[in-house]
């Protein structure tokens, strides 16, 4: 069966972002990336800042210096060649580090005399640490530090510590905890009781294995308690699920798949509205193994996504199909779609979708 497409006769993407692109001769889909909350307890937090060679000749990175001994860098040390990939790391250690990190790296190559810089930052957190008064999210007379509980990232293929969480009970009496009900993959622990004005910490397990999905995920648990305010306390557990890729060695890296999308930023300008604006976008296996699109996940049921290959071969292409639809949407629209594959060194990628819908 043939696909067809119909295309709305716009220019899809910017020509002020293709040739921003263009004109970069390395080009980092990110120069910024943001941890978010990290706990102290749970080590270092890892992220690799992807770059294309679009300058025509190889490039070799001469140094990476960063702007606190708190952060390990490290980066592709062989010549990266035209249109091939290379990888910034940075490593940052947050003991004894509470609060918010701004930390720099600063890039030097061979391409010009004017080193480039990329940043990290993020907010420390020791759960432990937490004054009273930060805990300020209340459900009946128990009080958080929030009214969900975010675990940050867990791997499919690599068992996840638990999470902690205070929690304080500020009424007049003891509140026994009865009951925990959760999904078969999320194993919750409670104090056994509180007596009022004690603190305690609530340990959440996510299993992401037998959860068996991709991306940013929401559920629910329940805590059913003697708490006279409100017995059974309803919460959202948020994660996000990738899979674990540990470090590789030159030789590992130079033979693994490599992802290359064609465009991150696309913008449909400014539209009438129609039902819908379909596009495509160009991806290829740059690497020497096999390549696999393991799950597209958007963050807007107004984005559908799709691969007409799920595995390509190296060298091959394949194309992504992305849909937005249009219906009750107006004026200015920011979406993005996540790419996970098992290109080991920048398994999760995002593409952006922007632009303006006129009524």
């Amino acid at each position: 069966m043939k696909k067809f497409l119909i295309f709305i006769p716009i220019i899809f993407l910017s020509n002020t972002v293709l040739m921003g692109q263009l004109a970069e001769p390395l080009f980092f889909k990110e120069k910024t990336h943001d941890f978010g909350e990290i706990l102290e307890q749970q080590g270092n937090a890892d992220y690799e800042f992807v770059f294309t060679n679009n300058s025509g000749r190889p490039v070799q990175i001469i140094s990476v210096q960063a702007s606190c001994g708190c952060t390990t860098p490290a980066w592709t040390k062989d010549a990266v060649a035209p249109g091939k990939t290379g990888f910034i790391k940075a490593s940052f250690d947050p003991k004894g580090r509470p609060g918010y990190f701004n930390k720099s790296l600063t890039v030097t190559t061979d391409l010009s005399g004017s080193p480039l810089v990329l940043q990290i930052k993020g907010t420390v957190v020791d759960h432990f640490a937490v004054k009273d008064e930060s805990l300020t999210a209340s459900n009946g007379n128990l009080k958080l530090r929030n009214s969900s509980f975010n675990i940050g990232k867990v791997f499919l293929n690599k068992e996840s510590s638990p999470s902690e969480f205070m929690v304080a009970n500020e009424g007049k009496e003891k509140i026994d905890f009865v009951e925990v009900l959760a999904p078969a993959y999320i194993q919750v622990t409670t104090p056994p009781s509180l007596q009022p004005g004690e603190r305690g910490v609530i340990k959440i397990k996510y299993d992401a294995k037998a959860k068996n999905q991709y991306g940013f995920q929401s559920d629910n648990i329940e805590l059913k308690t003697t708490d006279s305010s409100n017995p059974v306390k309803s919460f959202s557990v948020y994660t996000t699920i990738e899979e674990f890729y540990p470090t590789l060695t030159a030789d590992e890296l130079a033979k693994a798949p490599t992802l290359f999308i064609a465009r991150y930023e696309i913008d449909f300008l400014r539209v009438k509205r129609v039902p819908t604006i379909e596009n495509s976008v160009s991806i290829q296996n740059k690497g020497k193994k096999n390549l696999e699109i393991k799950y597209i996940q958007s963050n807007c049921s107004c984005v559908v996504a799709s691969v007409d290959k799920q595995i390509l071969k190296p060298g091959e292409t394949a194309t992504l199909f992305i849909k937005f639809i249009t219906e009750g949407r107006a004026g200015t629209q920011n979406k993005a779609m996540t790419i996970y594959s098992n290109d080991p060194r920048n398994p999760v990628q995002r593409v952006t979708i922007t632009g303006y819908i006129e009524d």
